[in-house]
């Protein structure tokens, strides 16, 4: 079975390139211009989609949380609700950035925190919604942005495997455009949380669906070891520089970073080859000069019967390999050779054996 999943017209499965999202969220303190340029330095670095974050934060929020004093030397208001309203792009902001995306050729959607949010995501037709670890158990929501018809990239950190069995129980019937991201919902996360072995589990009791990896890790390594284990989606989260003021910078990726890894996830899909073991032309000068072959051991005068005292084992590799060497052992010399001289079929009585 052929797992597939299309996100704007760009195919994602085990025989295409990692599908890598920039995960901005709200790095763009609020500013669209920050907002493009964060677009343009992630085209840059040769990712294939741009991710931003939705909230409805009057209806997301009990009103404590969002009357709450914030402060932080990352707040962007002195209540919580005010921090994340100056965060919050609208409308006109969302068509700016996706005609942007466009003329960078970008895919670009968004994480849906709650209903309102997914209907206007969908209502801006994005090609694909985003759900986030803390919803994996929010089931209306799962339901709801089912029922979008858009490919789902579901996050799992904080969950265990029977919560993504229920979602993908409740989603794949409505909507089998499904992908599950392992995540570990750590900021940032250990290597010794990172579970990567997860990704194999997934790919194992969920054949129809791509799997991928929401990568929280401080660093670029753990995505092309989440390659080689099946994960063929990754979302990082990026910003143009980690001293910037706001939550996510520290753990981010900058443009340097990006570059590397999206370079290293399509190495590493090269690396792994067809799996058929051969000689490739650019090893054989390397084998013939560290290879051996039969050289004389001594001077032989014609009419030798060789033994294994006649015989040496030497680079470099250009005659009769030393495979052959029962072959060789007991056959008489047409000709003298001298020391350090190849033995060939043609010096030998009896030629070459079938």
């Amino acid at each position: 079975m052929l797992r597939n999943l299309v996100i704007d017209t760009k195919i994602i499965n085990d025989n295409e390139d990692c599908y890598v999202i920039a995960e901005i969220g709200h790095n763009h303190q609020g500013e669209l211009e920050k907002a493009k340029h964060l677009f343009r330095l992630a085209q840059e670095c040769g990712v294939d989609a741009v991710k931003l974050q939705k909230r409805d934060n009057r209806t997301l929020y009990t009103a404590a949380m969002y009357n709450k004093p914030y402060e932080h030397r990352n707040s962007f208001g002195r209540t919580y609700g005010e921090h994340r309203e100056f965060l919050e792009f609208g409308c006109a902001e969302y068509r700016a950035l996706q005609a942007y995306a466009r003329e960078l050729g970008l895919a670009f959607f968004a994480t849906a925190f709650d209903i309102p949010s997914a209907d206007f995501l969908a209502e801006l037709e994005m090609p694909a919604i985003k759900i986030a670890s803390g919803d994996l158990r929010n089931l209306p929501l799962l339901r709801h942005v089912a029922h979008l018809q858009r490919p789902i990239l579901l996050s799992t950190g904080g969950g265990e495997l029977a919560d993504i069995q229920r979602a993908y129980d409740l989603i794949m019937p409505i909507n089998p455009q499904l992908c599950l991201l392992q995540c570990t919902a750590a900021y940032p996360a250990s290597a010794e949380e990172m579970n990567l072995r997860v990704i194999a589990t997934l790919r194992e009791r969920f054949p129809d669906v791509v799997v991928g990896l929401s990568d929280h890790y401080n660093g670029i390594s753990m995505a092309p070891v989440a390659y080689v284990l099946g994960a063929r989606v990754i979302e990082k989260h990026f910003t143009a520089n980690h001293t910037w003021r706001g939550s996510d910078h520290a753990m981010s990726l900058e443009p340097i970073g990006m570059a590397k890894m999206v370079r290293d996830l399509r190495r590493t899909r090269a690396a792994l080859g067809h799996g058929v073991k051969v000689v490739f032309e650019s090893e054989r000068e390397a084998v013939k000069k560290m290879g051996k072959s039969l050289y004389a051991a001594h001077d032989l005068p014609a009419g030798r019967v060789l033994s294994a005292a006649d015989i040496a084992i030497k680079s470099p590799g250009e005659g009769l390999s030393p495979d052959l060497l029962d072959q060789v052992l007991g056959r008489k010399t047409l000709r003298p050779l001298a020391a350090d001289a190849s033995i060939t079929w043609e010096v030998l009585d009896g030629g070459a054996l079938d």
